[in-house]
């Protein structure tokens, strides 16, 4: 039931395999990270061997909760998996929904929660190959600019992201 993500059929949520969801464009759960240190963003390039937008740039990682998976489980799960990051304190930011072509005939359609996680120098980064191609900090203004100036270089999440909702995802470390 791996393959299996919370979607929406008929209005009913119901497991759906994780393809056909994006094949057919069923609106269906997800779960975006966004780690933070001072003003730089982790981002990664997905590997190329991704069955959608392989080799983009995207946030730090995102992914489809498991059919019983809370979404904060998940997003915990999952940069583990990706990034082999463990123990950050990740906030809640926002729920957004969005529906982008991904190519290959591919449609997202996400209702996605949004958390983020401030980290310091210390945090120790180790990509999953399988996963990530490679992993960036950059600030969010040269983030903005590299979006605008060559946007087929950045999933069309991401985009979507820091056009539309920058503002809820990028708050303030109130930690310390």
């Amino acid at each position: 039931m791996s393959d299996q993500i919370p979607a929406w059929i008929d209005g009913v949520l119901t497991p759906v395999d994780k393809l056909r969801a994006h094949h057919d464009g069923i609106r269906h759960k997800a779960v975006s990270v966004f780690v933070l240190r001072g003003d730089a963003v982790l981002i990664q390039r997905r590997a190329l061997s991704k069955y959608h937008t392989p080799g983009l740039w995207a946030n730090t990682c995102c992914t489809h909760p498991h059919w019983d998976e809370a979404a904060t489980d998940c997003a915990r799960r999952r940069l583990q998996e990706e990034l082999g990051i463990t123990g950050l304190d990740l906030q809640f930011r926002d729920q957004v929904e969005y529906r982008a072509d991904v190519g290959g005939g591919m449609i997202e359609h996400e209702l996605v929660d949004i958390f983020a996680a401030h980290a310091d120098n210390t945090l120790t980064v180790v990509p999953n190959p399988d996963e990530v191609l490679e992993v960036d900090w950059i600030s969010l203004d040269a983030l903005h600019r590299q979006i605008a100036n060559d946007p087929d270089r950045f999933t069309p999440w991401l985009r979507i992201y820091l056009d539309q909702h920058s503002a809820r995802i990028f708050l303030p470390d109130t930690a310390g």
